[in-house]
């Protein structure tokens, strides 16, 4: 990625604005324009004038998947979440709507998602995809999205045993009611959902996630 440096003047005032765009996001002020301006600052400040970029990843539950998105939000990527919207919309999966619903009323929120992935590359903003993309078709027309926008696009495999990742999901389970990202699964659930979860394979360039967001940023020139 093209690196440019900055002037210290120049550094300074970068580093000014940021920190009042960052102490607004802090107190839920902020507005979109300000959010795409956090990420347009700190790709300033990086020296990045390379294309934005777009974050993919396919894992099963359990794998870490808003933990890095989570990291990425904090770096002005858009971090759009399904999952959140779905509960926003209908409430807690299982006990506001039927468990075999769900699919149904994610449909048009991603067809929404999808609109809203395109305006924020065509506007500059980096994003990354809070969602678990578990065939090759969907990590496809997903990519497709943001080739058409001329994004950087990085696929990012979570990998995980079923076994520990069952551990991690047994711990989420008990704030299921509270958190639209702690969403209920059984153990049976999880063997179902593995067996229909397809790796991202050699003709699918990805990096893979290692458990330290930091690993990925540094795949992605945000290290430092």
């Amino acid at each position: 990625m093209m690196l440019t440096p900055l002037d210290d003047a120049l550094v300074q005032i970068l580093e000014h604005r940021l920190g009042t765009l960052l102490r607004a996001q802090r107190i839920g002020t902020l507005t979109p324009d300000d959010k795409v301006e956090i990420t347009r600052t700190m790709r300033a400040l990086s020296g990045r004038t390379g294309p934005t970029q777009l974050v993919l990843m396919a894992g099963l539950p359990g794998a870490g998947k808003t933990t890095l998105a989570r990291e990425l939000e904090q770096l002005g990527f858009l971090r759009l979440c399904p999952d959140e919207r779905v509960w926003r919309m209908h409430g807690h999966y299982g006990r506001d709507f039927p468990r075999g619903q769900y699919k149904v009323r994610e449909r048009p929120i991603m067809t929404e998602v999808a609109a809203e992935l395109r305006t924020a590359l065509a506007a500059g903003r980096d994003v990354v995809l809070d969602h678990g993309l578990w065939t090759v078709v969907e990590r496809q027309e997903w990519s497709q999205l943001g080739q058409d926008a001329g994004a950087a696009i990085t696929l990012v495999h979570l990998p995980g045993q079923v076994d520990a990742l069952w551990a991690r999901i047994k711990e989420r389970n008990e704030t299921t009611f509270d958190d639209p990202n702690a969403m209920f699964f059984t153990w049976d659930d999880l063997q179902r959902h593995a067996t229909r979860f397809t790796p991202p394979g050699l003709d699918e360039p990805h990096i893979v996630y290692n458990g330290r967001p930091g690993s990925v940023l540094t795949e992605l020139g945000w290290g430092d």
